[in-house]
């Protein structure tokens, strides 16, 4: 599916504001190992949650609010921080880094019309459209592939 013109637009503006961009994703599981997901309005495809540390924000702030939002998960402590990505293929210069989280409870979620659809899935079974970065970061962390530099 190809994105709506104004989030290419968005992208653009974005790319001149802020060159260096950096992005949070969260690795959720529940009681049964599986992982969270979550499916957005307006990009295609399954993805860990998460998203763009914004100005003034730590990490680990970005991260909270990110899943708050997009999942009413609350973080029980500190995350733990598995690994770090560079994402060029979207954004030159743009890194994700990727948090587990070992504790977490559940409330309403507090974004309105962001997120499509959630679940949680067996890692190694993620569902159809889940993006070929998710999958790449599933299988380096449920210790099926090596961690790669590039998302």
């Amino acid at each position: 599916m190809a994105r709506p013109i104004s989030a290419r637009l968005f992208q653009a503006w974005w790319r001149l504001r802020r060159p260096l961009t950096l992005g949070v994703r969260g690795v959720v599981t529940d009681a049964e190992g599986r992982v969270l997901l979550v499916r957005h309005t307006y990009t295609p495809g399954w993805h860990l949650p998460g998203g763009g540390v914004e100005k003034g924000e730590t990490a680990v702030h970005a991260l909270d609010r990110e899943l708050r939002e997009e999942t009413g998960a609350v973080m029980g402590g500190a995350p733990e921080l598995i690994s770090v990505h560079a994402n060029h293929a979207v954004f030159p210069n743009d890194h994700v880094l990727v948090f587990r989280i070992n504790a977490w409870t559940q409330q309403a979620p507090t974004a309105r019309g962001e997120i499509a659809e959630t679940g949680f899935f067996p890692p190694g079974e993620p569902p159809e459209g889940t993006t070929p970065g998710t999958r790449r970061r599933l299988a380096e962390i449920f210790g099926e592939a090596p961690v790669s530099a590039d998302w």
